[in-house]
């Protein structure tokens, strides 16, 4: 089923979400909800919080990438419980979107390797060192799971630079071919 998602304004989005018990009802339903939305969505990443869900549940596809980046093929996962232990390596940065942010793209600087505790959809535990695109994939979802958004990483300027579209999302004004909840 294809979730509304939740678009800038919605309080959910700046909520820290709760770890939830491996017994959580519905939680296969919800992953494959999560990627369904997704994937009508055209995104490569959605965190609960997007779709209403104050809880630790997020889901990442990057076959899409796949042409360019062989090393994605068939890479589609759920990370349930997850939690940054560190940030090390480089500063990149990379342009960024978001579901949650229709219209805005913004360049963001992450760090290029992470350390990684999760359960993935076996609820098997997984504690792992990330590098390359998928750390920054990682972080911009697991940022959601904090209450973030990528436009927190912003400068002062350039937070003023979208204001304008970030007040016409509050007045439930969002730009985007799927089903979205707005404020109004």
């Amino acid at each position: 089923m294809i979730l509304p998602i939740y678009i800038y304004g919605q309080s959910v989005l700046r909520k820290v979400a709760e770890d939830i018990p491996t017994d959580y009802p519905g939680l296969k339903e919800l992953i494959t909800n999560m990627f369904e939305t997704m994937d009508h969505a055209d995104g490569v990443g959605l965190a609960a919080p997007q779709v209403g869900l104050p809880v630790r549940v997020v889901v990442i596809d990057l076959d899409v990438l796949s042409d360019e980046h062989p090393e994605f093929k068939g890479f589609r996962k759920a990370y349930i419980n997850p939690h940054i232990l560190e940030t090390s390596g480089e500063e990149i940065s990379m342009e960024e979107g978001c579901l949650s942010l229709p219209g805005i793209h913004e360049t963001v600087k992450r760090s290029d390797r992470i350390h990684v505790s999760y359960l993935d959809e076996e609820l098997t535990p997984h504690d792992e060192i990330v590098e390359g695109y998928l750390a920054r994939v990682m972080q911009h979802e697991f940022d959601h799971l904090e209450g973030k958004m990528f436009i927190d990483h912003l400068s002062p300027l350039r937070k003023q630079m979208i204001k304008g579209k970030l007040n016409a999302m509050l007045k439930g004004k969002a730009h985007c071919t799927y089903k979205v909840k707005t404020l109004k």
